[in-house]
């Protein structure tokens, strides 16, 4: 969408805080919808709320194509992004199911194949479709694509939440013998419960645990920054190539695909990397659980490179050098981001191996609150700081934030979930 911002708001009377604000609105709905999609999935089950979430989506989006206002635009983005924030809460949580702690980084890499494609490609298909046709299209093809999707997922996608599995399977033993001894210790937990506090416990599961446990409030602190960080980039980058460079609507969307490039290199090496150092520290550990604390090894050099390359994308860009300079610059920071924010994402799954949706839910509302948040002042930043100095801030900021973290989680992780309160 970030590529036809230009052409909706001058259709739709809207002023640049507008249209910046029907971008980043799709992004709140991203911080809020997991708060009540990933508890329900713990209750209902994976399955049930991934097809409802995903119609609800489609409905919205296509809302989005027709909207001539642009307050029913701003209105249905929010609507279309709680639907599709599904899959922040759902996808740590099916990933945690399905695949075993030593096989987390290799899940991880082919899982977000799909969506960082999306994130990066999608400004050059919009960059295109904005100057070959009308913006609609943007909303109806993807809801095109979406209608796919839906299809093939309830062909497909079974249900993979153990929990409940387990009691489905104790209920029909229960109804076939007669005996009702079969139940499951979930079961056993919540018995004596009205579904009525079922259910408020688990709404309140996320926010509990970002109060009350330090390990999911370190996490939620270093990934907001570098989601918002990410969205800074997301936001502003077609910017740079069109008002410094001079550059048209199309050719300034091919530059996401350096970002698309770095994005899948860090994933896609990141994942194998991080599950040869957690194996390879696991095997010499004499405890029989899993150690979360192995993964984090591979984040200390993300978050210093991290930052260096946010350097070296600002002063390039600010002394408008060759175009490939910025790239590279732009490359290596989506690349590093990357390999550095797995491993955060799966010492939160198996910190948490029965409420992983709650848990990245808590995440993913800190992350979601910056990347809509950051991109309100990017503009700005950039026209008052330069990008030179404006992004040696973030850089910075960055250091001081993300060197901390992980030192933190490795000397103190283990005994900050010792003594953490049940996720219950």
């Amino acid at each position: 969408m970030a590529p036809a911002l230009t052409t909706i708001a001058k259709e739709l009377n809207m002023t640049s805080a507008e249209s910046a604000m029907a971008l980043s609105i799709y992004l709140l709905a991203t911080a809020f919808g997991p708060l009540f999609i990933g508890p329900l999935s713990e209750i209902y089950g994976r399955q049930v709320i991934l097809h409802a979430s995903s119609v609800w989506f489609l409905i919205w989006n296509i809302v989005c194509g027709f909207a001539k206002t642009k307050e029913v635009l701003i209105a249905s983005r929010f609507l279309a992004g709680f639907g599709a924030s599904s899959i922040y809460a759902l996808a740590g949580g099916v990933l945690g199911d399905v695949w075993r702690p030593e096989q987390r980084g290799r899940s991880l890499g082919i899982y977000l194949l799909i969506p960082l494609l999306g994130a990066a490609v999608g400004p050059i298909i919009g960059g295109f479709m904005a100057a070959r046709t009308t913006w609609r299209w943007m909303f109806w093809s993807t809801s095109i694509f979406q209608v796919v999707m839906i299809f093939v997922s309830l062909l497909t996608f079974r249900e993979t939440f153990g929990p409940l599995i387990l009691r489905r399977r104790a209920a029909r033993l229960r109804h076939e013998t007669g005996n009702q001894r079969y139940y499951t210790a979930s079961e056993w937990l919540d018995s004596g419960r009205s579904t009525f506090k079922k259910l408020g416990r688990a709404l309140s599961r996320p926010l509990r645990l970002l109060v009350f446990h330090p390990i999911i409030q370190v996490a939620a602190i270093i990934s907001a920054f570098n989601y918002g960080l990410l969205y800074i980039v997301l936001s502003t980058f077609s910017d740079l190539w069109t008002q410094y460079y001079h550059q048209s609507v199309e050719i300034s969307g091919l530059h996401y695909l350096v970002i698309a490039g770095g994005e899948i290199a860090g994933s896609q090496l990141g994942g194998p990397l991080m599950d040869f150092l957690y194996r390879r520290r696991q095997a010499k550990n004499t405890a029989t659980v899993p150690t979360p604390e192995f993964r984090i090894p591979l984040m200390f050099p993300c978050v210093v490179f991290a930052p260096l390359s946010m350097l070296w994308y600002g002063w390039m860009a600010q002394y408008r050098l060759h175009w490939a300079a910025v790239d590279v610059g732009m490359f290596v920071f989506m690349f590093v981001s990357q390999m550095g924010g797995m491993p955060l994402t799966a010492y939160i799954i198996d910190s948490y191996p029965d409420h992983t949706s709650s848990a990245m839910a808590a995440t993913q509302f800190a992350k979601s609150l910056t990347a809509f948040l950051f991109p309100l002042f990017a503009p700005r930043m950039y026209s008052v700081l330069g990008y030179g100095w404006a992004n040696s801030t973030l850089a910075f900021a960055g250091l001081l934030l993300g060197i901390p973290a992980p030192v933190l989680m490795w000397k103190y992780g283990a005994r900050l979930r010792a003594k953490a309160a049940s996720s219950y």
